[in-house]
């Protein structure tokens, strides 16, 4: 369990519809940070401004914050060491290939039409000194 988890949360619960446009709500957020650069206007030593869409209005508006409540403000949004911002369950998940097959044989469909995706190969890195292939042992975690 990591450590250092927020006592308090920022949580949005407003609903977004459902099918393609919850889809769409929800990709911009869980696949981008909470600002791109290209929003931020401007940066001094004192301010930042930075541009953003009203949901309510749907509207662009601009908004000068000081440095360090801007930076909270972002890193309101930064989820702790250890915890993963998107994570696949139920047959959905990665390595639940088996049981998607046996979905589509209890609904009748045929399996010999699946297509299995191209695994990729792995990167080979060789040994500057002895010009073999090297392989992964492990990790080792240095304490200071």
């Amino acid at each position: 369990m990591p450590t250092g988890i927020p006592k308090k949360w920022v949580v949005d619960c407003r609903k977004v519809g459902f099918g393609t446009s919850a889809f769409k709500y929800l990709s911009r957020y869980l696949y981008r940070g909470v600002l791109p650069d290209k929003d931020i206007i401007k940066i001094t030593e004192e301010m930042v401004t930075f541009k953003y869409k009203e949901s309510s209005t749907n509207m662009t508006k601009k908004r000068t914050l000081p440095v360090l409540e801007f930076l909270w403000l972002i890193l309101q949004h930064v989820l702790p060491k250890g915890l993963q911002r998107v994570r696949d369950y139920g047959f959905l998940r990665g390595n639940a290939k088996q049981l998607r097959l046996q979905i589509l044989l209890i609904l009748g469909s045929d399996i010999s039409t699946v297509t299995t995706p191209i695994k990729r190969k792995r990167a080979i890195c060789i040994c500057p000194c002895c010009h073999h292939e090297m392989h992964f042992m492990g990790m080792h975690r240095l304490t200071r």
